[in-house]
């Protein structure tokens, strides 16, 4: 798999220590970036994804996180202290159905009064303008890899785009992605209505001025 520089992981971690979140659930974990970090400090994680090549990545992490295959509906009544979606996961969700299924879940994962942490892209950035280009890294065991990103349609609030990955091999991997691009009302609003109240919206510390970090707590 190949992961890109994870700078935002600070913020999430200073989070947890600031709600002494000891149990935490990692929505869209991905390779498991930060449910390791999690609990190699300590705490019981629970990292859930629908990608089971990325949970394969991070079940050979760490064996001590719960690593379960699906979304955030199907992990039930865990009673989790705080919850995580990092790396703009929040933007997958493209449809008001999908992403209030989502909200719903995490809330029934969460213990009374837990909270929900999220990232996602402020839409007057216009983000997406930015993001045709080719950037090549160097992936320990693989060796460098092309990553070449275009945008296809902006139709907002909706962005779609091709991803394509090129290896040293001569092997190409191309993926086609959507993502929605909520504003702060929108965000506020899906979360009262899914049983969340609003604690604060922060600056995301990597990337200021560009995206929304938020805080909701269950009701």
């Amino acid at each position: 798999m190949v992961e890109g520089e994870r700078d935002d992981l600070g913020t999430y971690l200073d989070i947890v220590d600031e709600f002494g979140a000891e149990f935490v659930l990692d929505v869209g974990c991905g390779t498991g970036s930060l449910a390791v970090l999690l609990a190699e400090s300590g705490r019981t994680v629970v990292g859930v994804d629908p990608a089971e090549a990325s949970l394969a990545v991070a079940r050979a992490k760490h064996s001590g996180v719960t690593w379960v295959h699906g979304d955030a509906t199907v992990v039930g009544a865990l009673g989790v202290d705080l919850a995580t979606m990092t790396a703009n996961v929040a933007q997958v969700f493209r449809t008001d159905a999908a992403w209030e299924a989502t909200l719903a879940g995490i809330r029934a994962a969460l213990r009374p009064g837990g909270h929900l942490v999220f990232e996602t892209r402020r839409p007057e950035c216009r983000a997406w303008e930015q993001w045709d280009g080719v950037t090549t890294v160097d992936v320990p065991g693989i060796g460098r890899v092309e990553h070449r990103r275009e945008v296809t349609e902006v139709r907002l609030p909706l962005v779609s785009f091709r991803e394509t990955f090129r290896f040293a091999d001569g092997a190409v991997v191309a993926s086609e992605s959507t993502l929605r691009f909520r504003d702060r009302d929108e965000i506020e609003a899906s979360l009262v209505a899914t049983g969340y109240d609003l604690v604060d919206v922060r600056d995301a510390a990597d990337r200021p001025g560009r995206e929304f970090v938020v805080i909701a707590q269950r009701r």
